[in-house]
């Protein structure tokens, strides 16, 4: 777990914006299209778990970070703001803009 755990959380402390997400995940999907809305994709880091041998451990590590194991998880900031239905709600309230232009990735 110490590799998923160094990767999780070098991965956080690292970029403003992260999802860990799923390729074929709809609700992955939903929360990169909201935060499209706001930026480009080059802006955020996205670590696609199906695509990795470890992803397995890393989501048994979030889940231990976030207490969900589901993704998406999302993180501005190194601050888990939620997946998926919580991101989109995020983007039409408005909030979402707001906590992305604190985190100095919009202009």
């Amino acid at each position: 777990m110490s590799a998923a755990k160094s990767l999780v959380d070098s991965t956080i402390n690292g970029n403003k914006v992260v999802v860990f997400s799923k390729t074929y995940c709809p609700y992955c999907t939903k929360a990169k299209r909201a935060l499209q809305q706001f930026l480009d994709a080059s802006k955020m880091t996205v670590i696609e778990l199906d695509a990795r041998s470890d992803g397995s451990a890393v989501q048994d590590y979030l889940a231990q970070l976030t207490g969900g194991r589901s993704v998406p998880r999302v993180f501005i900031e190194g601050q888990f703001i939620g997946g998926g239905d919580d991101t989109e709600a995020l983007a039409r309230s408005g909030k979402l803009e707001v906590m992305l232009r604190n985190a100095g990735v919009l202009s």
